[in-house]
């Protein structure tokens, strides 16, 4: 019987996804055993653009939509055909890409002479085209952009169905121009927060060609970016986004209009506008394995964006890893470049290139536990988390609501305090380690048809935390690494970036709201009556953290604020059933939780205590 050693195995294998036994071809140049490596040229890399045409007619003037691609490709030997990393962004032109915004540059023939990030400098010279596209109504794009919406998911799936000959793309002078020649028609998208929620939604599409996906602090429904459990995050959000990245809202009054019209801000009711920006439901038809990333204290695109799209993932089967670190809405190019490379280097070669390198295989997730602390684990939440249930205590209190800001609400956690109810467990005698999605279920009464309540989880005690209070929690250096290879007008040399670290007695971990009158459904309200008990859940954002011994964990509710929604100060009084109402916490391991001693002075409003800070538009960027 012939042996085959484990070296001529993989060399087989590796022959056989690239479509060639050893004994017909060797591999690509740019394939040296389980890995790219760089062998093309950058500076002699083809660049091109091309515009691709879609079914879509967004703009109503009779004339297809044509989406711009700005291609950078190696020049490589006859017949050797790449794949392609793609980034499909509303940002190229108005806002940039990166820690330091870059936009797109072109010369004087309109031709690329700059993509923003390091995905051309370091893939190109292994083995990779870059496509760097306009989403639809924004940059050199036409159509109107939708804000999430079917137009442009559809006009980033037709770069898709270009690259695999289902779809036309032309010339700046009109020439048809096909992909088939040099590309394999694999392609992997990526981008952080509105260029990952693209991929994500062409991915739920099933669009075949789309190999892999790696969504960044991305929005898997849009609905929960703007809205929180029928609670307003600011008001005439679609609006505001479109026109900050489109400047072609003359041709698009009518989808303006749509976007005003149709999102119901008037109710918070989740409807058909947000259905279609919804892409968690059609998870099942996602074909591209799928890299998630997100820090857990990202405010801007919140984390109930990642953890609900993963579990309806995880439900379908969808080859999947998960990144998840301490800070804000950043980039892990900005956190720990040198292992953030090396995986989504692998993971382009696993699903892209088919090389075997066993990223697949491995610990599904990687996570931050700690400032600067990388952990891996089999799986998220981590294998042996359950639900632990909390109960509040006995007899009934009340809250009315006084717009306290958050840093007002969550301090002094034993003191009596009018417009918040707080609660106290510990000192912990051993670690908490939460990993997952907590909820507080609450029994009340409420003297006004709705209001909103909050939740906030916190950690009580003094520790060294990422301050993701500022600048997201990172902080940007003097000095600079590079990635790739540059050009004149190109370089792969990015400033660096380190975590902000502080240490605080106390961090607000994760927070949750609801509007009550949402509490049936958020597809449509269902006024309180006053004098009513009723029970409300509240979810909290996902998390994944361990709380030390020694601390204490809190849980602090009030009703308006101002800091994240839009909610009004009712003025509601609320009374809470503590017998009935509980906390519900994601748990690893075993832990007791004592309640901590009642509070033991009283502080009235005025003492220190500010009102809430009115909500800001944020981009998801």
């Amino acid at each position: 019987m012939l042996r085959i050693t484990p070296f001529l195995a993989a060399g087989a294998l590796v022959a056989a996804l690239l479509g060639a036994s050893p004994a017909q071809a060797a591999p690509p140049a740019h394939i040296r055993g389980l890995e790219t490596v760089p062998v093309y040229d950058y500076g002699a890399a083809i660049r091109e653009s091309v515009w691709v045409q879609t079914r879509d007619d967004a703009d109503r003037d009779g004339v297809p939509d044509r989406v711009a691609v700005d291609l950078v490709r190696p020049r490589t030997a006859p017949g050797v055909k790449v794949p392609v990393v793609m980034d499909a962004s509303p940002y190229y032109a108005c806002c940039g890409r990166g820690n330091e915004s870059e936009l797109k540059e072109y010369d004087e023939n309109g031709v690329i002479t700059k993509a923003p990030l390091f995905y051309d400098n370091y893939f190109v010279p292994r083995g990779y085209a870059f496509a760097a596209v306009d989403l639809t109504g924004t940059n050199r794009s036409t159509g109107c952009e939708d804000v999430g919406g079917p137009h442009e998911v559809a006009g980033a799936r037709a770069v898709v169905d270009w690259l695999n000959g289902r779809a036309p793309a032309f010339a700046a002078d009109g020439r048809r121009v096909s992909a088939r020649a040099w590309t394999t028609g694999k392609v992997g998208m990526i981008g952080k927060s509105w260029d990952g929620s693209i991929a994500n939604g062409v991915a739920a599409t099933g669009v075949e060609g789309l190999e892999t996906i790696v969504p960044i602090a991305a929005i898997s429904s849009w609905y929960d970016y703007m809205r929180y459990n029928g609670t307003l995050r600011s008001t005439d959000y679609p609006e505001y986004l479109q026109g900050v990245v489109s400047d072609r809202l003359a041709e698009c009054a009518a989808v303006t209009a749509d976007l005003d019209r149709n999102s119901a801000e008037e109710t918070g009711d989740y409807n058909g506008f947000w259905r279609v920006r919804d892409y968690r439901p059609a998870a099942r038809k996602v074909r591209a394995s799928v890299l998630v990333v997100h820090g857990v204290n990202d405010l801007n695109v919140s984390t109930p964006q990642f953890a609900a799209w993963w579990s309806a993932l995880a439900e379908a089967g969808v080859p999947r890893k998960i990144w998840l670190h301490q800070t804000g809405h950043v980039d892990p190019f900005d956190l720990d470049r040198d292992a953030w490379v090396d995986t989504l280097h692998k993971w382009f070669d696993r699903w892209l290139q088919g090389l075997p390198n066993g990223i697949d295989r491995g610990p599904r997730a990687t996570i931050e536990t700690s400032p600067g602390v990388l952990t891996t684990a089999k799986d998220w939440p981590v294998p042996g988390t359950r639900p632990v249930t909390v109960p509040l205590g006995k007899g009934t209190r009340a809250m009315t609501d006084l717009g306290l800001s958050e840093a007002a609400a969550t301090a002094n956690p034993a003191a009596d305090l009018p417009g918040r109810l707080a609660f106290r467990w510990g000192p912990l005698t051993r670690p908490l380690r939460l990993s997952g999605t907590p909820s507080v279920t609450l029994r009340v009464r409420v003297d006004r048809p709705t209001t909103q309540l909050t939740a906030k989880l916190v950690d009580y005690g003094t520790a060294e935390r990422v301050d993701y209070g500022r600048g997201e929690g990172v902080t940007t250096l003097t000095t600079e690494t590079c990635y790739g290879e540059s050009t004149a007008d190109d370089d792969a040399c990015y400033r660096d970036v380190a975590e902000r670290v502080v240490t605080s007695d106390y961090a607000v971990l994760t927070r949750g709201w609801q509007d009550a009158a949402h509490h049936v459904s958020l597809r449509f309200t269902t006024p309180l009556t006053p004098g009513r008990w009723y029970s409300i859940k509240v979810p909290l954002a996902a998390y994944d953290t361990t709380v030390a011994v020694g601390h204490t964990l809190g849980l602090v509710l009030t009703q308006s604020d101002a800091r994240f929604t839009e909610a009004p100060d009712t003025g509601a009084t609320v009374e809470v059933d503590l017998a009935r109402s509980r906390l519900t916490l994601p748990v690893a391991g075993h832990v007791t939780l004592t309640p901590a001693p009642a509070a033991v002075t009283k502080v009235t409003p005025g003492e220190g205590i500010t009102a809430g800070e009115r909500p800001e538009y944020e981009l998801p960027r």
